[in-house]
């Protein structure tokens, strides 16, 4: 397939099809924890990145304590569980949806040779961090490579043009979109036929455990995520267009090991909430999913 930069004007946002897109409204909660409060600096989510992890390649962990460079190798574990389903790609242009600083895009271009990669965040502060970070690989930069660019925008309605990505990923990014079919309907267009889609994140299972989380899990009662159905979520990817959907649960690598983490956290003595993702997994409410499509 034949590869091309997406063009982008002076502010970073043209292409989609209804005209220019400007910095995207955020929810409050949205805004403040990825802005002023900054969620990659706290503890649970070592080295900058921000997932639960994909634990099930640090072999063993029975009966020993898990380390920062454990909680560090799973955040990055999960960026190659989704980028790993990208086979024979390299060279081939990618777009991360809800990039944060960046961290994910430089492992696809060190580790799987996609090239170039774009990276896609809502927050203006996350793509500042991001393009501070990435000096010598962005497209522009002082001394840079072109082989990453940062743009700002929201997921449900990218600035990007049509037809221009072989491979769009999203690694813990899905729980914070408003309009879920929107992002399967922008998936659609910019990927380029035969174009592979591949995300992962925490979900619903059911209507019913929807309704019944945000009495259990703050963050889905003060606005910051979403508390999406798979099922609900999965039909959204093929009525957008989307083909060979599949859906693959992975929670039990990654709730019971990043809750016996998260409790050797001394911030946690006075606030044990962020350990009710094992709860609400135990009791069949959420789980943690690999989704992947073909355009």
């Amino acid at each position: 397939m034949a590869q091309q930069q997406p063009q982008t004007g002076p502010a970073g946002a043209t292409g989609h099809p209804d005209g220019p897109a400007s910095a995207p409204d955020l929810p409050p909660r949205v805004a403040t924890v990825y802005g002023a409060y900054d969620l990659a600096t706290v503890p649970a989510f070592a080295g900058g990145f921000i997932n639960f992890g994909y634990w099930a390649g640090l072999g063993d962990l029975t009966g020993r304590p898990l380390t920062e460079a454990d909680r560090v190798r799973s955040e990055q574990d999960l960026y190659r569980l989704v980028l790993g389903t990208f086979d024979g790609v390299r060279g081939h242009s990618a777009l991360e949806a809800g990039c944060g600083r960046g961290l994910g895009c430089a492992l696809a271009l060190r580790e799987f040779g996609l090239d170039p990669v774009i990276g896609l965040d809502a927050h203006p502060d996350q793509i500042a961090r991001a393009r501070a970070a990435h000096v010598q690989l962005l497209a522009g930069g002082a001394g840079g490579s072109g082989r990453l660019t940062f743009v700002l925008g929201s997921a449900q309605r990218m600035p990007l043009p049509r037809e221009t990505f072989d491979c769009l990923y999203s690694v813990e990014a899905v729980q914070h979109f408003r309009a879920p079919a929107a992002f399967a309907r922008e998936a659609a267009r910019v990927l380029r036929p035969g174009g592979r889609l591949a995300l992962t994140t925490f979900f619903a299972r059911t209507p019913a455990a929807a309704r019944e989380l945000p009495g259990l899990l703050p963050p889905y009662a003060d606005g910051l995520d979403v508390p999406h159905v798979i099922d609900e979520f999965a039909g959204t990817l093929a009525a957008a267009g989307l083909r060979d959907v599949m859906v693959r649960p992975i929670g039990e690598a990654v709730w019971e090991p990043y809750d016996r983490y998260m409790a050797q956290q001394p911030e946690l003595a006075d606030d044990e909430w962020p350990r009710r993702y094992l709860t609400a997994y135990q009791a069949g409410l959420l789980d943690y999913y690999l989704l992947t499509a073909v355009r």
